[in-house]
């Protein structure tokens, strides 16, 4: 025989003539010579040396280990202290009780959800990360969930994680914030077959999610066709001159006609405008001499009112000045002073009268 120490936070094993015998614990044994023992550290994960279910018959031994099974479907988190360690995949797995604190969490991976006991701050973790599926849906956005091609539910802003298997997973998204469509450089014939180009822009925002994503494929190009197709008609119906005229009357038609469509796309169609009609060169060119020829109209009758207003009023200055010889001498008066401002210097010649001379240089009757 012969004496073996097994320390503290160590077991052996011991075996006789290869087949186990029993388990030895901290402290000092006897052996005889046909036996022989393997030692184990508690502090390791356990490697048997035989056969599981043959040492497992070893009712002492067994109360001694954790026996973990993760199953082809499944991965288990083990934590030693409360502390995350490592994943375990599809296998059998054996741990040495009392030592250390050992924590098991089995994750079932034929599911997507996230329910087990899980911090998120493990999610970057090398190890798990590789079993996870990440989607961020923005503060600005909303999302719907489909999975396996069957809608599933709506998802609000933030960041969803799911566990990664055969399952497939879409997010679609969409911007909820005030959005604005431009129909830009849309060349179109009035009543009065001119051609114009025009921008027109609508301002919109997304209501229903599942509408507009679901039952809409890409709704955004839809809204675009709509108000392409409701714009022709409304300018096909007016002249080049109503056109200029009314433009915020046909933004308004427009608008109120394709918010019924919108509203089947999920989204409703807040404002509309007409930003600019753009003439061809040639148009261009007879729409500024018509504005050229109007304006000089306009400034010829102008004209001609003033002349009818001046004529009329010296017409009745004359009435005024037949019955009233003073008030002509006024008027004569008036004159005079008018030339005088204009003329720089008077020169009188001889020694005749000086006032019957000015007298004859300004009288209006020579």
């Amino acid at each position: 025989m012969y004496r073996v120490r097994i320390h503290a936070g160590t077991v052996g094993l011991v075996f006789k003539n290869g087949n186990y015998a029993r388990v030895i614990t901290e402290g000092k044994h006897w052996l005889n010579f046909r036996e022989n023992f393997v030692k184990y550290d508690l502090s390791q994960a356990f490697s048997a040396p035989k056969a599981l279910e043959i040492l497992l018959k070893d009712e002492v031994l067994a109360k001694m280990l954790h026996v973990v099974d993760v199953k082809d479907n499944e991965i288990v988190l083990l934590y030693e202290n409360n502390n995350f360690k490592c994943v375990l995949k599809a296998g059998r797995y054996t741990f040495w009780n009392g030592l250390i604190d050992y924590k098991f969490v089995t994750v079932d991976l034929s599911k997507i959800d996230i329910t087990e006991d899980v911090s998120k701050a493990l999610f970057s973790n090398m190890q798990l990360r590789q079993y996870i599926r990440t989607f961020e849906v923005a503060a600005f956005e909303k999302a719907i969930m489909i999975v396996d091609d069957v809608f599933v539910k709506i998802l609000e802003h933030g960041t969803y994680y799911f566990w990664k298997n055969e399952q497939s997973i879409k997010i679609l998204k969409a911007d909820m914030r005030q959005l604005q469509l431009e129909v830009a450089g849309q060349e179109l014939l009035t009543k009065d077959k001119a051609t114009v180009r025009i921008n027109f822009y609508a301002q919109y925002k997304v209501t229903n999610v599942e509408t507009a994503l679901m039952h809409s494929k890409d709704y955004e190009k839809q809204l675009y066709i709509t108000l392409q197709l409701a714009l022709r008609a409304f300018v096909g119906a007016y002249t080049l001159d109503e056109l200029l005229e009314q433009k915020e009357t046909i933004a308004t038609a427009v608008l109120h006609d394709v918010k019924t469509q919108a509203e089947k796309l999920g989204v409703n169609v807040l404002h509309a405008g007409m930003r600019d009609v753009i003439l061809p060169g040639d148009m261009k060119e007879i729409m500024n001499q018509v504005l050229i020829a109007h304006k000089k109209a306009q400034a010829n009758v102008v004209t001609r009112r003033e002349e009818t207003a001046s004529t009329r009023s010296l017409l009745n200055t004359a009435k005024l000045m037949e019955d009233n010889n003073m008030l002509f001498k006024l008027k004569e008066m008036e004159y005079v002073e008018k030339i005088a401002d204009k003329i720089g210097e008077i020169t009188v010649a001889g020694n005749g009268n000086v006032i019957e001379q000015l007298k004859d240089i300004f009288s209006v009757n020579k």
